[in-house]
């Protein structure tokens, strides 16, 4: 055989080849896309960044499997779900405890409870309640549906919880694949205990996650994953279910928010993919691709190449971001509480937590 000949055979084979894979990104997809945007370069200009991630020191180093989130009850011992089933706790000696075994791997955000011990969001049991005798399921449906991707939760003082739900559609397992779709699934909900019931308040929205309470508790923040915003939703009686943008165009995609003691909040944010490859967010046909290929949807999640966290005064403006910009200390950090002097940041990839003195 001759070398056209060869050339052509080769050709048409990789041409194939290529057809084939296009084919089954296409009809085999899990997703159904639409164009993601992200904020304008200069959005990342709102304060100066640093290193200063890379400055923590590691609580729990190696007891703690990828914390997603931390909380802090009135007696000052800290609390976190690890990747692992556990409920752990620090005590104020230092010392560690493995205190309440829930299962699993889909532990997520937690809040202390004004009652005593927690509440918990379990991507696949739904709101649970942790108490020194034992763990309860607060709710697992809500209009006769499974929850199928509880966040993370906040109580309020008249006893309503608020969690999110990140999306309707896609598993804890699968959460960046809600990304790459970039279409809404998330949704805000609210459980009343004197009634026993779970409602829907917020819908259709962009990957929900993080809650948080204004400091008179007249309105409640949720943030939009991938739409690198957080809304405002109003619970006082003069403006009650009204929804206003909070802040947008963020640096980052928002993971989980708390509300600081001067009334500022801490917001964690997430690198959703290396700027080198955002342009893979701009093709339907790329995100069936990526979406069809693990490997390639691994390459495109840039969450645990770094971390970055800001504070943000209560009219929306960033004061400050800390970050780890190489990862080299901290990366994929979802999670960000102010006490006692000190942030403690929680991490999908990391074995601690990180607790970073906020005088230096």
């Amino acid at each position: 055989m001759d070398f056209i000949s060869c050339f052509t055979t080769f050709s048409s084979f990789l041409i194939a080849c290529g057809l084939a894979i296009v084919l089954q990104a296409l009809f085999f997809s899990p997703i159904s896309p639409d164009i993601l945007e992200f904020p304008p370069t200069s959005s990342s200009i709102h304060a100066p960044s640093s290193s200063m991630l890379q400055k923590v020191s590691k609580l729990g180093e190696g007891f703690v499997v990828k914390a997603e989130d931390v909380t802090i009850d009135n007696t000052g011992i800290l609390y976190t779900a690890t990747r692992d089933g556990w409920i752990k706790r620090l005590h104020k000696n230092g010392s560690w405890e493995n205190w309440k075994w829930i299962g699993g791997e889909s532990l997520l955000g937690i809040t202390t409870a004004a009652a005593g011990g927690i509440i918990a969001c379990d991507a696949e049991k739904g709101l649970l309640e942790v108490t020194e005798d034992g763990v309860k399921v607060l709710a697992s449906q809500v209009n006769g549906v499974k929850i199928r991707f509880a966040d993370d939760v906040i109580e309020a003082s008249d006893g309503n919880m608020y969690f999110s739900v990140a999306s309707t559609k896609f598993d804890f397992h699968n959460w960046f694949l809600d990304v790459l779709e970039a279409n809404p699934h998330g949704q805000l909900l609210r459980y009343n205990p004197a009634l026993n019931q779970t409602s829907i308040i917020l819908d259709d929205l962009c990957f929900a996650n993080g809650v948080a309470l204004s400091p008179d508790q007249d309105y409640l923040i949720v943030c939009e994953t991938w739409k690198f915003r957080c809304l405002k939703y109003w619970l006082n009686e003069e403006m009650r279910g009204q929804t206003e943008v909070f802040i947008d165009n963020l640096p980052g995609g928002p993971d989980n928010i708390n509300l600081a003691p001067d009334g500022t909040f801490w917001i964690a944010l997430i690198d959703l993919t290396p700027s080198r490859l955002k342009f893979v967010h701009g093709s339907k046909v790329l995100k069936h691709l990526v979406a069809t290929y693990p490997g390639l949807a691994k390459q495109v999640n840039g969450a645990y190449k770094k971390a970055k966290v800001a504070n943000v005064d209560r009219d929306g403006k960033i004061i400050k971001i800390f970050d780890d910009p190489t990862g080299n200390i901290m990366s994929f950090v979802t999670s960000a509480l102010e006490f006692e002097g000190h942030l403690y940041l929680g991490s999908l990839n990391c074995d601690f937590i990180g607790k970073l003195p906020l005088g230096i």
